[in-house]
């Protein structure tokens, strides 16, 4: 018969391929017996059977002769001329385009050969390739001259159907869509079936011709490729040679030198936490030498043996499931080659490996591109090319690719192709394996090497379903709304530019294109073409109109009004006609492939590039966490990142750099039902026979036995399709695990695992944290009273759908799917068409439009995404079908409780920890991050409303009213459909207000006819859009005019739909602005207004004094712009403004000076502004309340103490006999205290006991706690006192307190700070009866340190995070003024800044707070209120840049603070950061601890001192010029010796300076100049100048009765000689005169020995 075919061709044809080819092959016979009769034919055959030719020959044979030709014309006459494109060749990939291009040049350059030996006319046959990498320029020049065969993708087939490039393809005749199955199954190929349909429209009808590799059942792809017409299909047994081993490089995968891990989540997981290692040594192959995974990995054996495997043959192509694990593959096989061959050329690191950031980065290879490279879809265009060339000239040995080269792509005489990981399925596998021998005939040989054991028996079983071509079954979507929605405002756009036919009735010849012609589209035409693609074969007329309503903005609700209709539909006419810029949107945003959010790589322009080059592309969470500078490998080339722009990073070669390893994000396709099911039956027949195994290794199959064996030894049954199993096991937290192992894959158990996520929160009220895989689903359960068990599982199967339908709606699936959906249907167009949107911008678009489109469920693109979900990401027809089985009990579940878990567990576990990756990392973390969830709703309520009149501001009030009334400037409508547009967002208007709104003139508007209509609405005319009439009807009365089509059903929120509309289109109203408008009552206005929860009642403008209205969404742009208004007005302040304000706003009077407050009153309101802050015990009485209060004096706290207004709580030790201390209003206690967990502090028995006995309520002395203890009074007082120190118990006063810091005594180092010591006798006990006597209470009394009354603590248990965490914010805005990082860092709270932000943003939200740049260097998360504001810019600096900040021209007019360093005055090391400090550095620098000191001056920090003075660090050199050094450390020291005189600092001995013995440095001299004293351990400050330069605060303070007197002193009494004497004993060597001893050393006593 094959002669007779070839008969059939014209003579060059026929003879040429005599010439070339034996004899045709079955397949082309067949088709050739089939196209050549007209015939629409899908063409099915295995790789390398010559079906490309079979297709295209046929279509060659027709053009040879057009010019010129002598025979007659068959069939009707070609329209528009010669001129057009013939033959239209459709493939999925670009790449695939270029090759069929590169393919058909040896039979046209045949053909032309034998016609010029046959003496016939050479035939001129062009061909042209269009896709998304064709330049602009070669385009155009395929309109002015079109091929006679264009190779193009669907993509941009559509693209050229929706432009003037539709006239090149009126003369189409033949349609060869190549690789049609990767289609047939996804929206891409529902897309295309609707491009053809208009093609048809446009060409009259053509031959289609498709060509499918392995497909089941053929009926669904040929049924797709003619919609409604008969299509043959060809199909002849092909025997396909297959040779396919499944290898395993180690003999124990489950003991490998490092553990094993297993994952089926791909490379999504942390598969590397050690990093890599490696050194090269020699060409031995180490195990930690390999570039991939090391740590618990078989990755090296796989490198190995691949490598060797490559170096067999000639060529080889290595599949692999992603994109990353090309990349490092290959980095990795060039490396083994270079270490073999070229170990010179190996980069040495050029730098360490990158941290482990949040995915893991791993350090590609370092060496030069030698036998691989990597090929997917990341990779860009040139780059594949070249990688293509290569292996086809045999200049590369090897390509490593994802799914980019599974079809039909011609690689050449590839002899091997090897598969990492088992294919995703099937079909997939037979694509890949069919790339060797891709020629008639020959043998395709494939390699698979599974990654852990698990893979491994996919592997086995896909390998012997490929043998037997048992492939999955293939689905269309059926009736894709989005799709619909897309193309029909294509078609309409089109329809403008040229006309469309039905059936191929074809419109005049001449008429084609010409204005006369343009009449849009007519509704039901188009109803009837999408009913002829298969996919809408049974598309509702109902459903079609709710599409048609989207496209033209006739959604029922005002909600609506921001979707800009695309298209105009005349009701009655049926006529659609596109709206301007409708065809700019669907060529711009066409196609369905999803934007995942791409950055484009690109070369730098310069030096020998012209312009920027594509060299790929890289995942967007990439990008965000890739800095300028670093280096990563894309295509097995190290790139330099040298610029991020926000679409684009632009880089340059790193030519031998280490490089990051990329990673992208993307879906993985489940493991199909079907599989599922043979898999599980595969695992009974492997575990009852090993010898099932075919096609494997010795290790393969010895592997495959051992790990069934596993499973069955601790499970006592092996998980199948008949059985599932129910594992269930105690986690870390003792929480039940629980594992259900069902292997029908994921479409199956997602959906199952939504369903149980449901059932389980409403039994337990908690989330199980369902997550599926394809081996099973894993949910977490707290303890109960029963064990879990199977019941969890089994749902009624009539109900199972309605249950899934009902919780998708709220899973993070749902919304990526809507996002994705809404931007198919051109609902989310790009703002800038050449530019990407962020994700992020996409997602918050996406989530708006979804939150006003779930009140409508009909919603179409809400169908679509729900129909997307259930049946095409979920297989719910295979769970109802499970879920029947499982109640007809032929599948069973069996329960099984183990100790640890099952080996199949322990995968799907490691999957489970995967899905929490960016979750907080472990479940334990997200309990505790569940306690400090904020609930929104309570923290609204906690804020109140501030009156906002003060925050905003009214300019930006009217410029916000103008925008959205569109009356500003650059609103305006300026055309009739503008007018349209506005009718349809601002609601009906005025017609005497028009004016204002646009230039269009009255008469114009009315040319809008049907589109516009006038009404009465409260006694005015106002001109509406038609689709208001019905509500204007039912909301208003307005009777709708006449021939104005409207829905008869009554509207019931009507009213509210046209108040809600009209209230988000202005800035605030008042209530009689809604009555005039629409002529309302004030109480129906007023009912209106409170029942649309979008509208927010309050006070906004200046000068006005009723209650106004505004739209939340409104008065938020009008808050966040005047926020912006404000922050850009604010300039930020210097930190030494900071520091001259901070102890300015804490009251704290400067050395010398005396402070405002006064009384138990002024002590109050120090403490309100100290609640929650911990400082040393022994501070407070010594510096924190006396530099605040004037006349402070112990018996004032001990007063609030007392009588309960004041708590005292403890908060850990500061020194020996020196707890830190909070002092807490009682009214707000509770919120500030530290929330403690008794269990958790390990608590010794006296002290629980002790603790037991207090917690029963009311306080108890010392005497009643002993007797109730077991323990001596010693025991019981230190077990007391450490209780304190937990913050557990409270002294009812302080005086407790102040005596135990007291008895410290001469102790170093036991109190943080100087405390005075007061007696502490114990009563004079006379026991005057024998009674008292008897008791023994005349001798042995408590010690003084417990006396009084002990209670326990204020706890902050059983506050609710909310209040708590407002309760800190407001706390920390009054205590600091400016509130930042810093400080609250400082305070070590729980959450810390992140849960602060949470709240300090709704503090601005709310307006009691704003935030702003009002600091310089400290970020912009600062938060404060304008009062401050305003106060702190009254201390800004001077713009004097020497002397000191403030402008003060001595040192007298400098402020001194000596602070203590934890006094929230004291803004270094907490908001500020510490200055330089002098010297070498040496030692440790500066820190906020318990008794330090801090000097400020004018703001500025000039000296730091460690508790006693030790240590001295001074930050002169940082100080700004123009200031002397010599004053400034004067004025330190007398500020010293002035508060060690009124016995607020103990003397101090300043042993190192700056990190070096104080002797060794110039400052001894200068301290001891300036009046300090010399022992020999250092330099002394006492309570009185040594020097005789009278310092100037003496001077001053003469006249001051509340300071101590200075002037020397000459005796005192005895006691107060000894009570000095115990508290230091160091010696004075001073040069003054001995008479005159120094305040606080031993007066009176000589040392021995001394002279005169």
């Amino acid at each position: 018969m094959s002669k007779n075919i070839l008969g059939r061709f014209r003579p060059q044809v026929g003879q040429w391929f005599e010439d070339v080819f034996a004899a045709p092959t079955p397949v082309q016979e067949q088709a050739w017996d089939k196209i050549s009769q007209g015939a629409h034919a899908l063409v099915v055959a295995p790789t390398g059977s010559g079906k490309t030719l079979a297709a295209f020959l046929w279509a060659l044979n027709s053009l040879v002769e057009k010019e010129g030709q002598t025979a007659l014309p068959v069939g009707p006459a070609v329209r528009g001329g010669a001129q057009g494109v013939k033959v239209l060749y459709i493939s999925p990939l670009k790449a695939l385009g270029v090759d069929v291009e590169n393919n058909l040049r040896a039979p046209l350059n045949g053909i032309a050969r034998t016609a010029e030996r046959l003496g016939l006319d050479v035939p001129d046959i062009t061909v042209g390739v269009r896709s998304g990498d064709t330049p602009s320029a070669e385009r155009a020049r395929q309109i002015r001259k079109p091929p006679d065969i264009l190779i193009t993708t669907p993509e941009s087939a559509y693209l050229m159907l929706t432009s003037k490039a539709a006239g090149i393809l009126a003369s189409v005749d033949t349609v060869i869509i190549d690789e049609i199955h990767a289609l047939a199954g996804t929206k891409r190929g529902v897309h295309l079936a609707l491009t053809l349909e208009r093609l048809a429209a446009v060409a009259g009808e053509f031959q289609r011709i498709g060509l499918s590799a392995t497909v089941r059942p053929l009926s669904a792809v040929s049924n797709f490729l003619g919609g409604d017409r008969p299509v043959d299909i060809v199909a002849p047994p092909a025997l396909k040679r297959w040779q396919l081993d499944v290898h395993v490089p180690v003999e124990d995968m489950s003991d490998l030198p490092t553990p094993e891990q297993g994952s089926t989540i791909g490379e999504m997981t942390v598969d590397d936490p050690l990093g890599i290692t490696g050194t090269f040594d020699g060409a031995r192959l180490q195990a930690s030498d390999s570039a991939l995974p090391t740590a618990k990995s078989i990755w090296p054996f796989i490198e190995e043996d691949l490598y060797s495997e490559i170096m067999e043959h000639r060529s080889t192509l290595v599949f692999v499931n992603s994109r990353r694990t090309a990349e490092r593959l290959t980095s990795r096989l060039n490396e083994l080659y270079a270490q073999e061959h070229d170990p010179e050329s190996l980069s040495p690191a050029t730098r360490r490996d990158p941290a482990q950031l949040m995915k893991q980065v791993d350090v590609a290879g370092t060496a030069p591109a030698v036998i691989a490279r990597a090929h997917h879809g990341s990779v860009s265009k040139d780059e594949r090319l070249l990688t293509e060339t290569m292996l086809k000239e045999g200049s590369l040995r090897a390509v490593v690719a994802t799914s980019s080269l599974e079809l039909g792509i011609d690689m050449g005489a590839v002899e091997l192709v090897v598969q990492v990981e088992s294919p995703p399925s099937v079909a997939s596998g037979l694509q890949r394996v069919g790339r060797a021998g891709h020629s008639v005939g020959a043998v395709s040989q494939g390699s698979f090497y599974p990654k852990h054991r698990a893979d491994l028996v996919q592997s086995t079983l896909t390998v012997s379903r490929m043998r037997e071509g048992l492939i999955e079954e293939m689905h269309s979507p059926r009736n894709p709304l989005d799709v619909l929605a897309q193309q029909t405002v294509a078609a309409v756009a089109a329809a403008e530019v040229a006309p469309v036919t039905v059936r191929g009735v074809q419109p005049g010849a001449e008429g084609f294109g010409e204005a006369d012609s343009v009449g849009g589209l007519d509704a039901d035409t188009w109803y009837s073409m999408v009913r002829r693609a298969w996919p809408y074969r049974d598309l509702a007329r109902e459903v079609f109109d709710s599409v048609i309503d989207l496209v033209s903005g006739v959604y029922p609700s005002a909600d609506f009004s921001e979707l800009k209709p695309r298209v105009v539909y005349d009701r009655i006419t049926g006529m659609l006609s596109p709206r301007p810029g409708a065809q700019r949107v669907a060529v711009t945003n066409g196609g369905t492939i999803p934007d995942r959010g791409m950055f484009g790589v690109f070369l730098s322009a310069g030096g020998e590039n012209t312009g920027p080059r594509r060299v790929g592309e890289l995942d967007e969470e990439m990008v965000y966490e890739s800095r300028v500078g670093d280096i990563f490998t894309l295509g097995a080339t190290s790139w330099r990142i040298e610029e991020i722009t926000r679409d684009q990073v632009i880089v340059t070669p790193a030519p031998g750099h280490t490089g990051r390893l990329p990673f992208w994000n993307g879906d993985q396709a489940g493991r199909p039902y079907e599989l599922g099911q043979a898999l599980g039956a595969y695992r009974r027949e492997v575990h009852q026979d090993p010898s099932v195994v075919q096609d494997a290794d010795e290790n393969a199959a010895r592997n495959i036995a051992a790990y069934l064996q596993e499973q069955y030894e601790a499970t006592g049954i092996i998980p199948d399709e008949k059985t599932l199993v129910l594992e269930r096991f105690k986690d870390e937290l003792g929480d039940w695990r629980v594992v259900l192992h069902s292997p029908f894959g994921r479409g199956v158990n997602a959906a199952w695992a939504l369903a149980v996520g449901q059932r389980v929160a409403e039994l337990t009220g908690m989330d199980p944290q369902a997550v599926a895989g394809d081996d099973g689903i894993v949910l977490r359960l707290p303890e109960g009273e029963k064990e879990p068990d199977g019941s969890l599982f089994v749902f009624d199967a009539d109900e199972i759908t309605d249950i899934v339908t009902e919780q998708v709606g709220g899973s993070a699936l749902f919304a990526s799917r809507f996002r994705e959906c809404a931007a198919r249907a051109l609902l989310l167009p790009r703002r800038n068409p050449g530019k990407r949107a962020p994700l992020w911008q996409q997602r918050q678009r996406a989530e708006q439009l979804l939150d006003v489109a779930r009140k409508y469920p009909s919603f179409p693109i809400i169908l679509e995404t729900v129909r997307e979900c259930l049946q095409d990401v979920y297989d719910l027809p295979a769970l109802t079908e499970t879920m029947r089985e499982l109640g007809h009990r032929r599948i069973r579940i069996a329960e099984v409780t183990t100790e640890q878990p099952s080996p199949f567990a322990s995968t799907l576990l490691f999957n489970y920890t995967g899905a929490f990756m960016y979750e907080g990392d472990s479940p334990l973390a997200e309990k505790r991050a569940a306690a400090l969830a904020l609930d929104p709703a309570l923290l609204s309520k906690l804020l109140g409303t501030v009156e906002l009149r003060e925050l905003l501001d009214p300019e930006i009030i009217a410029q916000v009213h103008a925008q959205l009334q569109r009356t500003a400037e650059d609103r305006r409508a300026r055309t009739t459909e503008e007018v349209a547009d506005l009718l349809r967002l601002l609601g009906p208007i005025p017609v005497e207000e028009m004016a204002e709104h646009t230039n269009v003139p009255l008469s114009a508007i009315e040319s809008l006819g049907a589109r516009v209509m006038r009404v009465r609405i409260g006694g005015r005319e106002h001109f509406a859009q038609p689709l208001d009439a019905p509500l204007l009807r039912d909301a208003l009365g307005v009777p709708v005019p006449p021939g104005v089509p409207a829905q008869q059903a009554t509207i019931t929120d009507a009213l509210q739909q046209l108040v809600s509309r009209w209230a988000r289109t202005r800035g605030p109203f008042v209530l009689r602005d809604l009555q005039d408008a629409f002529g309302l009552s004030a109480s129906t206005a007023h009912t209106a207004l409170q029942s649309i929860d979008t509208i927010v009642e309050g006070r906004y403008r200046q000068g006005i004094e009723e209650a106004e209205y505004c739209a939340a969404e409104v008065l938020r742009t009008i808050r966040s712009r005047s926020l912006a208004a404000a922050r850009a007005a604010t300039e930020p302040v210097s930190a030494a403004t900071f520091g001259r304000f901070l102890p300015d706003w804490q009251q704290v009077a400067p050395v010398g000076k005396r402070p405002v407050l006064r009384g138990a009153d002024g002590v109050f309101s120090v403490i309100e502004q100290l609640a929650g802050v911990r400082l040393p015990a022994s501070a407070w009485e010594s510096l924190i309340l006396p530099a605040r209060v004037g006349d402070y004096s112990p018996t004032m706290l001990d007063e609030l103490t007392a009588n309960g207004e004041v708590l005292i709580v403890g908060a850990g030790k500061a020194g020996a006999n020196d707890p830190w201390i909070m002092l807490l209003p009682a009214d707000y206690a509770a919120q500030l205290a530290p929330q403690l967990e008794p269990e958790e502090l390990g608590l010794s028995m006296l002290q629980s006991a002790t603790l037991e006995v207090l917690q029963r309520g009311g306080s108890f002395l010392f005497g009643d706690i002993l007797s109730q203890v077991p323990g001596t009074a010693d025991e019981l007082r230190e077990a007391l006192w450490s209780l304190v120190e937990m913050g557990l118990v409270s002294p009812d006063s302080f005086a407790p307190i102040r005596t135990h810091v007291a008895t410290a005594g001469s102790r170093s180092g036991a109190t943080a700070h100087r405390a005075k010591r007061r007696p502490t006798r114990s009563r004079l006990r006379m026991g005057r009866t024998s009674f008292a006597q008897s008791q023994g209470l005349g001798g042995a009394s408590a010690a003084p340190d417990v006396a009084g009354r002990w209670a326990a603590s204020v706890s902050g248990h059983g506050v609710d995070a909310t209040s708590r965490s407002v309760a800190h914010g407001e706390a920390w805005l009054d205590r600091y003024g400016v509130l930042t990082r810093g400080s609250v860092v400082a305070e070590d709270v729980l959450g810390g800044f992140a849960l602060a932000y949470k709240v300090l943003s709704g503090f601005e939200e709310s307006g009691k707070a704003m935030r702003g740049y009002v600091i310089e260097g400290l970020g912009a998360a600062q938060f404060s209120t304008p009062a401050v504001i305003d106060r702190l810019r009254g201390l800004a600096d001077t713009p004097d840049v020497t002397g000191w900040p403030s402008g003060a021209r001595s040192m007298v007019d400098v402020d001194c603070f000596v602070l203590a360093a934890t006094d929230p005055a004291n803004p270094y090391g907490a908001a500020l950061p510490w200055p330089e400090r002098d010297g070498s550095g040496g030692g440790n620098g500066p820190t906020r601890s318990a008794g330090a000191l801090v000097v400020l001056m004018d703001g500025l920090c000039v000296a730091h001192l460690t508790r006693g003075g030790k240590m001295l660090t001074t930050f002169l050199d940082a100080l700004p010029e123009g200031i002397d050094h010599t004053e400034v450390l004067a004025t330190l020291i007398s500020a010293l010796t002035e508060l060690i005189a009124a016995g607020r600092l103990s003397p101090l001995v300043v042993e190192k300076a700056n990190g070096a013995a104080i002797f060794e440095t110039p400052l001894a001299n200068t301290l001891r100049s300036v009046g300090a004293g010399i022992t020999p351990r250092g330099i002394r400050v006492s309570g009185k100048a040594a020097a005789p330069r009278t310092s100037r605060r003496i001077e001053d303070n003469r006249s001051d009765p509340w300071q101590k007197p200075l002037e020397p002193r000459r005796g005192r009494t005895v006691s107060e000689a000894l009570d000095e004497l115990g508290d230091h004993g160091d010696l004075s060597f001073d040069d003054e005169p001995p008479f005159d001893p120094p305040n606080g050393a031993p007066g009176g006593f000589r040392p021995r020995g001394y002279r005169r």
